[in-house]
């Protein structure tokens, strides 16, 4: 029990010091920056995700119509 309120504490501090580095100019540049490129990981990831499962579909479309 002790190890997760420790756990919670550093979460809680992680985003007190987030939140005072977003104050300064630097800080948000930085996490516009960050919001940027997670973003652009996340659509190539949804990307890659609807292109493999389009392949899997063809692929069953094609093994059920030679059957």
């Amino acid at each position: 029990m002790k190890n997760f309120l420790i756990f919670l504490a550093g979460i809680a501090a992680g985003f007190v010091v987030a939140h005072e580095v977003n104050k300064t100019t630097r800080g948000r540049r930085f996490f516009s920056e960050l919001d940027g490129r997670m973003r652009e990981f996340g659509d190539i990831v949804a990307d890659s995700y609807k292109l493999r499962e389009a392949e899997l579909r063809e692929d069953s479309d094609i093994s059920t119509t030679t059957k």
